[in-house]
């Protein structure tokens, strides 16, 4: 291998990315990692758990670390075993044959900024989000997307989840254990969720059903007081006071780059097989870009540990493509 072909390109941090550099750099495969760049709130380095005020379920921490305070001793680790870290954005990825070609800044330039023996994909997975011009500054202060993370802090509280489906059933069900009232708000008259998640919200006497509604405005200054609905059918608008509001209309995960290049699900997340290799040989994938299932921080670092030993064990065994 030439000297400017790297042993791994790790692009994309959060739990994921960051176990991938620590593994890989302990490995002594002189990874270098493309962060990402600050974009918007929800999307940025580090990942969601950016987002995220205390984690209480992270394993080792007893009292609980701030979502951010965890990514930066990942991050600390990582630099600890010299990996590089790229504070970039990648722009463009060519997966057609090893060395791999990555950009950043310009798609369009003649030359790629590095080149790659094998490449991990932990571009994560965003949650949409509502839009509205005060959710983003309460995210983490009473709006959350996640209630497996978050539900301990809302005990007690009034607690509203929108969306239809069965996300959203699982999140109020789950949320009805520890909140005195929880509302699903929906803004059809039917639900999307299968019948058996139906019934299992509409047995649960602390939820309740705000259908033919949306979420036009959120109200809180530190922390969420409440929400303004709309009637999708009359137009007319009511107010909810809750303290918590859990957005569940789904989460798409970032694979814009890899499209056509790489076999996604049909939700387009990437599918992997025998642990974390996809369909091209040399490129693995880890954390929620290719877990629609558990979302958690713990599974995306372990995956992340995951694809750094496969990355290692395959470059060692000759990087053999036609025992991929």
């Amino acid at each position: 291998m030439s000297d400017n072909v790297r042993d791994v390109v790790i692009i994309g941090s959060g739990p994921a990315g960051l176990t991938a550099a620590i593994y890989t750099a302990r490995a002594q495969m002189d990874p270098l990692m493309i962060e990402g760049e600050l974009v918007s709130n929800t999307d940025q380095p580090g990942g969601q758990l950016m987002l995220t005020t205390e984690v209480e379920n992270y394993p080792g921490f007893v009292d609980g670390i701030m979502g951010p305070d965890l990514m930066a001793a990942f991050r600390a680790q990582a630099e600890r075993f010299e990996a590089e870290i790229v504070t970039r954005r990648v722009t463009r990825v060519d997966l057609s044959s090893r060395p791999f070609g990555v950009w950043v800044d310009d798609p369009n330039a003649p030359e790629p900024s590095y080149r790659a023996d094998s490449i991990i994909i932990a571009t994560g997975a965003r949650a949409l989000m509502l839009g509205l011009e005060h959710e983003q500054r309460l995210l983490g202060h009473g709006v959350s997307t996640c209630a497996t993370c978050d539900a301990f802090f809302f005990r007690g509280h009034d607690i509203a989840v929108i969306g239809g489906g069965d996300s959203a059933m699982e999140e109020a069900t789950f949320l009805s254990r520890f909140a005195d009232s929880v509302t699903i708000v929906h803004r059809r008259s039917e639900l999307r969720a299968s019948r058996i998640m139906q019934q299992r919200a509409m047995d649960d006497p602390k939820i309740r059903f705000e259908l033919d509604k949306v979420v036009t405005d959120v109200h809180g200054t530190d922390r969420l007081e409440g929400l303004t609905l709309t009637d999708t059918n009359t137009g007319a608008t009511s107010e909810l006071a809750v303290t918590g509001m859990f957005v569940a209309i789904g989460h798409r995960p970032t694979t814009e780059l890899f499209e056509g290049q790489i076999e996604l699900e049909d939700n387009g997340y990437i599918r992997v097989h025998a642990g974390s290799r996809t369909s091209v040989p040399g490129v693995f994938a880890a954390g929620d870009v290719q877990d629609h299932v558990y979302r958690q921080a713990i599974t995306a670092a372990g995956s992340g540990c995951m694809a750094a030993l496969d990355a290692e064990r395959w470059l060692a065994s000759g990087a053999d493509e036609d025992n991929w």
